[in-house]
């Protein structure tokens, strides 16, 4: 099985050119990733608070990761709860199959 060829794509972060070999089907989430990443860059250095482009970059990590985990977590809850809401709808039908009642949902 052959590997998708690669191609070359310029993104621009924080005023520097990088160039990144991707495959041409993953150039478009290659782009919108470097502008969401430019932008978020671009607001932690803008606070004035972080100097240099290797520590606003480090921060941006931890910032997008942290968010990225929080929302595992949440996303997590979420399939938690559905299970939870789940189980007792199908319960409640289980119960009024065997009386033979209607159910309202």
């Amino acid at each position: 099985m052959s590997q998708p060829e690669a191609t070359r794509v310029s993104v621009r972060i924080l005023d520097r050119e990088y160039f990144i070999a991707c495959p041409q089907e993953e150039r478009s989430d290659l782009l919108d990733s470097a502008a969401f990443l430019n932008t978020r860059m671009k607001e932690i250095r803008d606070t004035g608070k972080v100097v240099g482009v290797d520590r606003i970059a480090v921060m941006a990590a931890l910032n997008i990761a942290n968010e990225m985990l929080r929302q595992r977590e949440q996303d997590h809850g979420s399939q938690a709860d559905y299970g939870v809401r789940v189980r007792t709808l199908r319960e409640r039908v289980e119960s009024a199959l065997q009386k033979g009642q209607q159910l309202d949902l």
